[in-house]
Order: structure tokens, then C-alpha cells, then sequence
């Protein structure tokens, strides 16, 4: 009998709407080791009472705050040395993600169940660096043909 490999998970995103539907997969995650990134919102604020969380600028849409989240995000990854990252976007994750990516860890995204017709931007920064790519509708692999139709992961 194979015994199972506990992995320390990476469970980055933003705060909101994108760490509510991360959190509706604890089942998955609940025996792992875990920390979480992400940026200050109350349910993030909330979650950090209970599990390791680190919190990070916020980029935007801003090159400077996107730098910023690029150093602390790397200075979280050699501190925690994590397996994997997975994530529901959106940029606040991406270079917690792509930082693993380079040092040969597992990325996992998933496409929010709000994105129904058209992709996120989150969904084509991550598409080329994810090893792993879910979407909860159908009609999203048009866009992303590698992507695994997961149906409603939430």
C-alpha cells in the first residue's frame, strides 16, 4: 500500500471574492501543510486568526506595487520552500506562482465560476505556467483547450 505524500501547499490569491472560493476547497487542502498569500481584506483579515497567512501589496494594475509583491512574494517562497501554489487568481498571486514555477514547483489555477464566457486576465497570465488548468464551465475551454472542465469546483 503507497503511502501518500503530505505536500506543503502555497494557496495564493486575492482577497475577496477569489480567497472565498479558495476556502470553499478546504476539504482538499485540510490535511495538507498550507499557508496562504494574499492581501488585506476582512475575510483575509479573518482567515490570518486561524491560519498562516502572509500578506503582500496588492499590484493592481500598478508595474511599481507589482514589483514590490514580486520581492516580498519571493522572500515568502524562500521561507516557506512550498511543493505547490495553487490559486484562484488573480494578480496579487501571479508572482508567488511564476517564482515557483522557476524553481520547478507545481502551479494549479482555477478558473473563477463567475467567468462563464469570457477568460480573466488572471486565466491567460497563468495559462502558459500552470501545470494544472481548471475551468467550471464548458464553454471556457474555447479558450484555453488544455484547460480540464472540473464542472463547479465550488
Amino acid at each position: 500500500m503507497a503511502k501518500e505524500v503530505a505536500l506543503k501547499l502555497c494557496l495564493a490569491c486575492s482577497g475577496g471574492g477569489h480567497l472565498s472560493e479558495l476556502m470553499q476547497l478546504e476539504e482538499f487542502y485540510m490535511e495538507q501543510e498550507r499557508f496562504f498569500v494574499t492581501f488585506k481584506r476582512p475575510n483575509s483579515e479573518e482567515l490570518a486568526k486561524k491560519e498562516r497567512v502572509y500578506f503582500v501589496t496588492d499590484p493592481g494594475r500598478n508595474p511599481v506595487a507589482l514589483a514590490k509583491n514580486f520581492f516580498e512574494s519571493m522572500k515568502v517562497f524562500r521561507k516557506e520552500k512550498p511543493d505547490a501554489v495553487v490559486t484562484t487568481g488573480a494578480g496579487v498571486a501571479f508572482p508567488i506562482s511564476l517564482i515557483a514555477k522557476l524553481a520547478g514547483k507545481k502551479v494549479v489555477y482555477i478558473e473563477s465560476f463567475c467567468r462563464i464566457s469570457s477568460p480573466s486576465l488572471s486565466a491567460r497570465l497563468f495559462y502558459p505556467i500552470a501545470d494544472k488548468f481548471f475551468v467550471q464551465w464548458p464553454q471556457m475551454k474555447k479558450f484555453f483547450p488544455k484547460a480540464v472542465f472540473a464542472g463547479g469546483v465550488f
